[in-house]
């Protein structure tokens, strides 16, 4: 009984600490601002990319141009 108690305890102490450090620092945010930590670095690769997303979806939106979801555009 007591054992459990205490892998009970520990496994949720476990949990808790897992969850404290959610979100970015301010002081953190220059280094995630580079170009080098971007998921996506290639400017052209980003645009291809966010024309076929926005031609499967039928949404645009903030790009300056319409578009279907018929990817003819």
């Amino acid at each position: 009984m007591q054992r459990t108690i205490i892998l009970s305890t520990l496994l949720f102490s476990m949990l808790l600490a897992g969850c404290s450090n959610l979100g970015v620092k301010p002081w953190e945010r220059d280094i995630l601002a580079k170009q080098e930590m971007q998921l996506i670095s290639d400017p052209v690769e980003a645009g291809l990319d966010d024309h076929i997303y926005f031609s499967k979806e039928a949404t645009s939106g903030g790009r300056g141009f319409g578009g279907g979801g018929c990817g003819c555009n």
